[in-house]
């Protein structure tokens, strides 16, 4: 018995190794036959393992939507208010030009996996965190959500992706201008 999970193990990290391959590339399309024929699977396998291209995205986003939290924890824990505010903006956006998979699954409202759903309400609530003390220190708007910054983060990597940045500044620079219109 513990070798066939050894091996359903095995598969499941060449189809996942396949997806992230096809990311790396720029394709975010994830065709599931064909990220099947990468990892010299059965289509059927594949579908065992993840049920649709959502779920396939949401799992190859978690680890990085895990590290996002633990950067959100931090700046939640920053005494320095202004200064953890804008450290979670950051880490929100470097993960998502980090890891395109984690940015699609940012960029949507709804999630299909029930650990990315609990991911997503962590980062709710670390979030509120920080902007419950950036409310109260005068350092953010009273009318800015969490799911506001959820969406202004997407909205810069989704800037930055849409031109020349041979010199690297446009995350930091775009960042820097919604900060300064978060301000009250």
């Amino acid at each position: 018995m513990s070798s066939l999970r050894a091996d359903s193990a095995r598969v499941r990290a060449q189809m996942l190794d396949a997806a992230r391959a096809r990311i790396a590339s720029g394709d975010l399309e994830l065709p599931m036959n064909a990220i099947a024929k990468d990892a010299g699977v059965g289509v059927g396998t594949m579908y065992r393992h993840f049920a649709t291209r959502r779920v396939l995205l949401e799992t190859l986003a978690a680890d990085s939507y895990a590290a996002l939290i633990a950067e959100a924890r931090a700046a939640a824990e920053n005494p320095d208010v202004a200064a953890g505010l804008a450290g979670l903006l950051r880490a929100a956006l470097r993960c998502q030009l980090d890891d395109a998979a984690l940015a699609e699954v940012l960029a949507s409202s709804s999630y299909e996996c029930a650990e990315t759903l609990e991911l997503g309400r962590e980062l709710g609530e670390v979030s509120l965190q920080v902007l419950t003390r950036a409310r109260a220190a005068g350092v953010i708007r009273d009318d800015v959500t969490a799911d506001d910054m959820r969406r202004l983060t997407c909205g810069i990597r989704r800037a930055v992706d849409s031109g020349d940045d041979s010199d690297g500044t446009a995350a930091d620079r775009y960042l820097d201008v919604v900060l300064k219109g978060l301000r009250p």
